[in-house]
């Protein structure tokens, strides 16, 4: 099937300029005008009436484009809304990494969420050291460091900030080191509100089982879990996985705690479904844990566009998120 038929088959159209140029057209508040009605017919609500969640936008599905520099971290929420009809964003911090504590840079930020309608959900952050280093100085180092993002959150009106739980050693002192830097930050975190929830993102961390209990062990409210359907490889060499967790396991262990969901996307067949991925299958877990907050759209693959693999997995949600 060729690519254009793939597109029609899901509803979608391609856009016909280069991807900078429409994307940037969002940032003016208006359609871009390359756009036809069928674009705008997708991109509707970001909750149709017969969802069990909402739908968010993860930052990261747009990481070509942002390194790239084709567009900024301020351009976000305005795409998010006028190219994808999506209300609620999901940051990465890598995207503004000196901006932690730049109130003019976050209030600006904050006016264009607020000027598109468009909610902060959740910041991931990376490059601020693990919170399961079993060298306890270098542990509380790393709580400190993830501190600013803490009220940075607050400040945007975020309700989560998404850490990783690294750590070198064992299972066992790797588990222990982690609930100890979880309880930490989280205890910190509390003041404002925020939660400090942790996505299985390689390691210790992709084994369900194991990310549970240190949640658990945590014995914190704001401390969970960000389930993310594609990222459960718990060991891997020179960029090739070595070894998986089952991630439907993975993901029905972690939804207890859960309180944001990544749907992952690379790849999809001829009818529109993820080739990794049984969306019916996860989402039905998602649902049966009781689950009702936001699906971030996280889209990784290369064979689609950015924007045609953001709508191709919203297309996706939508169509199984209604029948489920």
């Amino acid at each position: 099937m060729k690519r254009n038929e793939f597109l029609k088959s899901l509803g979608l159209i391609t856009i016909t300029a280069g991807m900078g140029s429409s994307l940037l057209s969002a940032c003016s508040g208006k359609p871009s005008s390359e756009s036809t009605s069928d674009t705008t017919s997708t991109a509707t609500s970001e909750k149709p009436k017969d969802l069990f969640f909402k739908i968010s936008l993860a930052e990261w599905s747009l990481h070509r484009s942002l390194f790239d520099g084709r567009i900024t971290n301020l351009d976000f929420p305005a795409i998010a809304k006028n190219n994808f009809g999506i209300s609620a964003v999901e940051y990465v911090n890598q995207f503004f990494k000196d901006k932690a504590t730049d109130h003019a840079y976050l209030a600006d930020l904050k006016k264009r969420c607020d000027d598109n309608g468009v909610t902060s959900v959740l910041i991931m952050i990376d490059e601020e050291g693990g919170l399961g280093l079993t060298d306890k100085t270098k542990r509380n180092q790393a709580v400190d460091s993830h501190k600013k993002w803490v009220e940075a959150a607050k400040f945007l009106g975020c309700h989560s900030i998404r850490v990783n739980a690294y750590g070198e050693g064992s299972r066992e002192e790797v588990g222990k080191a982690a609930t100890e830097g979880l309880r930490s930050l989280s205890e910190f975190a509390k003041g404002s509100n925020i939660n400090i929830i942790v996505e299985n993102h390689g390691g210790y961390s992709s084994d369900g089982e194991w990310l549970s209990e240190v949640i658990r062990n945590t014995q914190m409210e704001n401390c969970g879990t960000l389930p993310d359907f594609g990222n459960f490889c718990t060991k891997r060499e020179k960029d090739e996985c070595q070894e998986w967790y089952d991630r439907y396991k993975g993901t029905e262990e972690m939804m207890p705690f859960a309180k944001g969901v990544s749907a992952k996307s690379y790849d999809f067949d001829a009818q529109g479904n993820c080739v990794e991925t049984d969306y019916t299958k996860m989402l039905a877990i998602v649902k049966n844990a009781g689950y009702t907050g936001y699906i971030g759209i996280e889209y990784e693959g290369d064979k689609l566009s950015e924007e045609d693999g953001i709508k191709a997995t919203k297309a996706l949600l939508e169509r199984v998120g209604a029948v489920v």
